[in-house]
């Protein structure tokens, strides 16, 4: 009977899920247009942005925690034409405002294609950078018609309109050719050099032609598709913008030459299946994805039947930081995974995003369609956009919806059986009438409360968890705050039968003395150096939010003959 159950189980799991659809909001732009939408299953639109008339999107445009739009903008003072080239990058928040408007655009450089964003908060770019004839030819291009090459940079926002360039990869510095021996580049055998890019594979102005990009957090690790060259590629970003230049360093060991490469062996003079026909949009799946946790995508315009474009799921053969590779043989796999054929070829644009149940959501860009289908290639949803779409991406109620929870106390530290007051609160920016409930918790356990600010006297030291949810959307968050209890006192006490207690001790600014004669004492406050800073009467509460942090000793007298010395730690 139990087997039974678990074959029932897993029949549910490997097939119930596929024919349901994932999230509900689904994020697209169209190129050339100042308008971003987000509209749910049903296609109806929930939220509109509008951006200024001379900031049209330019190839992507994502949503990103926070409740903010991350899109590539189309400058109009660009000195550099080429395709899909951009020049700027905007974060634009919830309510229509540009938090941050990042120009990178001159004679010599200038983005293009898709930006991704980190988990530190930096924006990889994906940047053009002009060639000249002479530089084409020394490097050993076949052709003096070299004019462009790309890099990638990482970006850290500093202000509202600036950033700093933290990281740079050149692909100028990672080329090889076997024709010019007395030229730069040369290597005896191309297909013995795959970890590098020949220069002489298509010999255009733009010769890679780079279009999408991703980051793997854990291996620390960057994908890049390539037009041209139908290829997708792996470098090490754990490197420094040095290494990222050699052949040496960073966890792979390799610095900035590829790691890994799939699609179009001939393109490193290798026989084997050329998989892609011009590709797009290649990213990694997750480690948690239920059917092929961490393997690589790749949006493949004209790779299917009758030159329809597909969606590319392939698995790379990890080696740690590295990937397996037999010399004089292909980057394996031999061939994809799992392949979606869309019913249209989408000519030289197009998306396809894994859900979390398995779907992909696929943006047929010169289709003018967007479908979601499940594992089986099945298609759930249909959506015509009026104009070409990128890559859209597919969100849940509770990202785009969900709230930010918060919590503290009154004091970090009290004495034992003190009484401190626990603070909770909750902002979404997506909710015009929010109404939350709240659920508190410890560790060690013990502590329970529905209120949203509740009042404890611990007895140990402990850490308090608020879960609030949102009763109209089901979305909740959690936070916590850490109280410590201080046993003991801190410092000494003189003063036979007497004691005072001081309390929150560490503080930020007001210190409660508590004892029997507290309304007939004098308190005064030295620093380090025996130094008087304060001398208080008769009053059980004194103010130090103007001093400077550090630690500070309170010497209170009670009557003639009663004294009692205290160390208390201001903090800020």
């Amino acid at each position: 009977m139990k087997k039974y159950l678990l074959l029932v189980t897993l029949v549910f799991i490997c097939f119930g899920l596929k024919a349901q659809q994932w999230g509900l909001y689904t994020l697209y732009s169209v190129a050339g247009t100042n308008k971003a939408y987000l509209i749910d299953t049903n296609n109806t639109v929930y939220k509109t942005w509008t951006f200024a008339s001379n900031k049209k999107t330019n190839f992507s445009s994502y949503l990103i925690p926070g409740d903010t739009l991350l899109r590539t903008v189309t400058y109009t003072g660009n000195l550099i034409n080429s395709a899909f080239i951009s020049g700027e990058v905007q974060m634009v928040d919830w309510n229509n405002n540009v938090v941050w408007d990042f120009i990178y655009s001159t004679s010599s450089t200038v983005l293009h294609h898709d930006i991704h964003h980190m988990p530190n908060g930096n924006i990889l770019m994906i940047a053009l950078e002009v060639k000249t004839a002479s530089e084409g030819i020394q490097a050993g291009a076949t052709l003096s018609i070299i004019r462009h090459s790309d890099k990638i940079i990482e970006v850290h926002p500093t202000g509202p309109t600036t950033g700093t360039v933290v990281w740079e990869w050149k692909l100028w510095d990672h080329l090889c050719q076997d024709l010019y021996p007395a030229k730069d580049n040369y290597v005896t055998s191309i297909s013995d050099n795959p970890q590098l890019i020949n220069i002489n594979y298509d010999n255009i102005g733009d010769f890679i032609h780079t279009n999408g990009i991703d980051y793997n957090a854990t291996l620390d690790q960057i994908a890049f598709s390539s037009y041209i060259y139908s290829e997708v590629f792996i470098i090490d970003h754990s490197t420094t913008t040095a290494e990222a230049a050699g052949h040496t360093g960073g966890n792979s060991g390799h610095g900035g030459d590829l790691l890994y490469r799939w699609g179009n062996p001939a393109a490193y003079e290798t026989s084997g299946t050329t998989d892609f026909n011009i590709v797009h949009n290649v990213h990694w799946l997750p480690a948690d994805d239920p059917y092929y946790p961490n393997y690589l995508v790749g949006f493949n315009n004209k790779g299917g039947a009758g030159n329809h474009s597909c969606v590319d799921i392939f698995y790379p053969p990890y080696d740690g930081y590295n990937y397996l590779k037999t010399q004089g043989q292909a980057y394996a796999p031999a061939s994809y995974a799992w392949r979606y054929t869309a019913t249209c070829q989408s000519q030289v644009e197009g998306s396809g995003y894994q859900l979390p149940n398995g779907n992909s959501l696929v943006s047929l860009t010169t289709c003018t369609t967007i479908v979601e289908v499940d594992h089986n290639g099945t298609v759930l949803w249909t959506f015509h956009p009026t104009g070409s779409v990128t890559n859209a991406m597919r969100y849940s109620e509770c990202y785009v919806r969900g709230l930010r929870t918060f919590a503290s106390a009154s004091s970090p530290a009290v004495w034992r059986g003190i009484q401190d007051t626990l603070y909770s609160h909750a902002t979404t920016i997506t909710e015009t009438n929010p109404s939350y409930t709240y659920s508190w918790t410890s560790v060690p356990p013990g502590f329970t409360s529905t209120l949203q600010n509740p009042v404890i006297s611990p007895a140990a030291t402990a850490t308090y968890i608020v879960n609030i949810t949102d009763a109209n959307t089901g979305c909740s968050d959690t936070a916590s705050v850490t109280v410590e209890v201080i046993v003991t006192g801190i410092g000494g006490q003189s003063g036979k039968g007497h004691e005072f207690v001081i309390y929150p001790n560490p503080t930020n600014g007001i210190v409660n003395i508590k004892g029997a004669d507290e309304k007939d004492m004098d308190v005064t406050v030295s620093n380090v150096y025996g130094e008087k800073m304060l001398t208080v009467s008769d009053s059980p509460a004194l103010d130090l939010s103007g001093f400077a942090k550090g630690i500070y000793f309170l010497t209170v007298r009670s009557g003639r003959t009663k004294i009692s010395t205290y160390k208390i730690i201001k903090i800020e």
